[in-house]
């Protein structure tokens, strides 16, 4: 049978670990033997982006803004143990920050539902998509540790000269101090990248932060969020019947724990970093979420949600054959193919892209999964796989659908 063409390149962003070996056998066992697969390669290990001083990531970033879509491997974000393990020449910065710096976008994350997978919040039955900010805060902040007593100020100098001074504290022994930062045009992109996925997936908008506590910072979020929605978007939320409010992160979170599901989940970046990890790990595993970072402008990349499996790596380097769960992965791989054959016309690779989702599912519905999701299947798997496995069971049924 002949492989579905592609009219245009994917920029593809290669990874660390675990993730790294098996992006490579779902290229190679799901991907090349059914399309003439088309990217372009950029190699995002952590040793290459310590070499390049990070050049890679940044040309990757570009190569996304140019070709559209980008689809990534789960990358390691260096710090002073993997700076010795990997003999760094500096510490990295996170890959992800710097692309969603570069990108200005939102980062979409939805689990994966499957019948047999029972979450742990009975009362989610609809995926709860999460909207996660993607640049400043924590991820762009200055810290400095002072080893003595002194006073901590923040300081703002205008272009015109004029200077804006504050002081955090008078500190009366050593410590630390960070600050943060964000801009109004990038929050305004959050804003405007939430309410148009929401409407596009016909879901309604909360969104939660700390304006109480937080009175300037996070209140100029809840202000903008507010204005961009009554300008452009009130009229076409009531038209489908959907609701936006805002509400403190704190009862957002107790208010999502008794809800069904079905909503977007609007969160700052920290606050989604950690809640897209709580809403997967509920719903069953971090590799059962799909996340897609979406510019302002439209450009895509697709990813994996969870990180590089660094325990199944050092066991896989001794010879072991782990059961790492790829469906993250490979559903990072099928949804940007998705969005190429949107954006190209190319009907027969986005029906190759759903086949494959497919096929994942009903493998798993069937009853062969890996080891993190058959501890809470129900009824209990049939077959716990390794990943050649399960991979290769998924093969099988691709081939009959």
């Amino acid at each position: 049978m002949a492989k579905i063409e592609m009219k245009n390149k994917i920029a593809e962003l290669d990874g660390d670990e675990m993730t790294r070996v098996l992006w490579q056998v779902v290229k190679d066992e799901l991907l090349k033997p059914y399309i003439d697969l088309k990217t372009e390669y950029y190699d995002l290990g952590l040793k290459n982006r310590d070499d390049s001083g990070d050049k890679v990531t940044y040309d990757s970033a570009e190569a996304i803004k140019r070709l559209g879509v980008g689809v990534k491997c789960a990358t390691i974000t260096s710090n002073a143990a993997r700076m010795k393990e990997y003999n760094l020449k500096h510490l990295t910065p996170s890959p992800n920050g710097i692309i969603r710096a570069e990108l200005d976008g939102t980062v979409f994350r939805t689990p994966i539902f499957v019948k047999n997978i029972q979450g742990t919040v009975s009362c989610w039955k609809k995926p709860i998509i999460l909207g996660r900010h993607a640049y400043g805060d924590v991820y762009k902040s200055c810290e400095i540790k002072t080893s003595s007593a002194g006073r901590a100020e923040l300081v703002f100098t205008a272009d015109d000269g004029t200077e804006i001074r504050r002081t955090i504290m008078d500190m009366k022994g050593p410590g630390i101090i960070q600050g943060m930062h964000n801009l109004d045009k990038s929050i305004e992109s959050f804003a405007r990248c939430c309410f148009t996925y929401a409407l596009d997936q016909n879901v309604s908008v909360w969104f939660g932060a700390k304006d109480t506590i937080s009175k300037t910072y996070d209140g100029n979020f809840k202000d903008i969020f507010q204005r961009v929605f009554n300008e452009d978007f009130k009229s076409r939320f009531d038209e489908a019947g959907l609701e936006y409010f805002y509400t403190l992160i704190d009862d957002c979170v107790a208010r999502i724990m008794k809800h069904e599901g079905g909503i977007m989940w609007a969160c700052k970046n920290y606050d989604g970093d950690v809640m897209s990890d709580m809403v997967a790990s509920a719903c069953g595993s971090l590799a059962m979420m799909t996340s897609v970072l979406v510019s302002p402008n439209g450009k895509y990349e697709y990813e994996a949600s969870h990180g590089t499996v660094q325990k199944h790596y050092y066991r896989y380097q001794n010879g072991e054959k782990t059961s790492t769960n790829p469906v993250a992965l490979i559903f990072a791989w099928t949804g940007a193919l998705a969005k190429r054959a949107e954006l190209d016309g190319t009907m027969d690779l986005g029906d190759f892209a759903k086949r494959l989702e497919k096929a994942t599912l009903s493998t798993i519905e069937d009853g062969e999964m890996t080891g993190d999701i058959a501890r809470i299947a129900s009824p209990a798997a049939k077959k716990v796989l390794n990943s050649w496995e399960f991979i290769d069971a998924i093969k099988s049924r691709l081939e009959t659908i």
